[in-house]
């Protein structure tokens, strides 16, 4: 199936621009490199920066930066590639919805580290097995980060976790952006994790470790934390931040005794010396399952349909 898509430029030409010419650019883009653009797209070089220079040509534009080691989005490229992405997602929707009930093609799931560890691996089997024929490319990051790619249309769906602690069923969807609709999946038991040796913990005054290990801002855990840190009768506890990239290194850096940390009890589970760390109860956390509000695949149906089953 080839769509054509007619733009106009600021001077009222009309021009045509084909999915394939995006989908090199946002390749390209991603990748900062026609080599390896080529290689991702199964195509061979000198056909990716020839279409590349006739969509710049076409559009009337510089796309990219260009020098000897990588080529870097100009900004009238980083705003078409916005563009670029709603208009392959879309394409990608109108495909799937034209091929019957049986779920295929790609389905791009976005995922908190958390759940993609914890939660997301038996679900998945069990798809893999049902829909072989769908193709699901996973990304992890912080709630706002997905939330983020989400409104870009560089995902699909996306685990996330609500910053409420009310009735999952009744939470506000604005609070995490505008145009999404989620589907409560599963909620999660948070806990402050510390080394075994800290004297027991009953309020955050009674915390001696002065760092928190946690993720990087737009993290709901990490609001969380903050949140429950800040509470108390006695003065505001002030914690030094430690912001990692893995649940690893947080669970690491709290084995060692120097810092301390909030993380779903599931995760911690996992974890091989759980049982040797001291874990207080903070609050719940309500984990959803959100889309663009519209967006509507056979794939993304029978996705919700398997973490809705655990």
């Amino acid at each position: 199936m080839k769509f054509v898509l007619f733009l106009r430029t600021n001077f009222n030409r009309r021009i045509a621009v084909d999915l394939a010419e995006l989908e090199i650019f946002r390749a390209v883009a991603l990748e900062e490199s026609v080599t390896r653009a080529a290689k991702t797209l199964d195509r061979v070089q000198s056909n990716v920066t020839t279409r590349v220079k006739q969509l710049e040509e076409e559009l009337g534009v510089a796309l990219f930066l260009r020098d000897s080691k990588r080529m870097t989005l100009t900004p009238q490229g980083q705003r078409f590639l916005g563009y670029a992405e709603r208009l392959l997602a879309l394409a990608e929707e109108a495909r799937q919805s034209m091929r019957g009930d049986a779920p295929s093609g790609t389905l791009r799931v976005g995922s908190m580290e958390s759940s993609a560890a914890s939660r997301l691996p038996r679900p998945l089997a069990r798809y893999h097995g049902k829909w072989p024929d769908v193709r699901i490319e996973i990304q992890t990051g912080t709630t706002q980060a997905l939330i983020d790619a989400l409104l870009a249309h560089r995902i699909d769906c996306a685990v996330v976790a609500h910053p409420a602690d009310g009735v999952p069923d009744t939470l506000d969807m604005d609070v995490l952006g505008p145009g999404l609709e989620g589907t409560f999946l599963f909620s999660e038991e948070l806990l402050l994790v510390l080394p075994h040796s800290h004297p027991p913990v009953r309020t955050p005054q009674d915390i001696q470790l002065r760092s928190l290990a946690t993720f990087s801002r737009g993290c709901t855990y990490r609001l969380c934390a903050e949140d429950w840190l800040a509470s108390g009768e006695g003065p505001r506890l002030a914690l030094n931040v430690l912001e990692l990239a893995s649940y690893h290194a947080i669970l690491a850096c709290v084995t060692a005794g120097s810092a301390v940390a909030i993380l779903p009890k599931s995760l911690l589970a996992l974890h091989p010396d759980a049982a040797s760390l001291q874990t207080v109860p903070v609050r719940v956390a309500h984990t959803l399952l959100v889309r663009r509000s519209g967006f509507a695949t056979s794939a993304y149906a029978a996705f919700l349909q398997e973490l809705q089953h655990g």
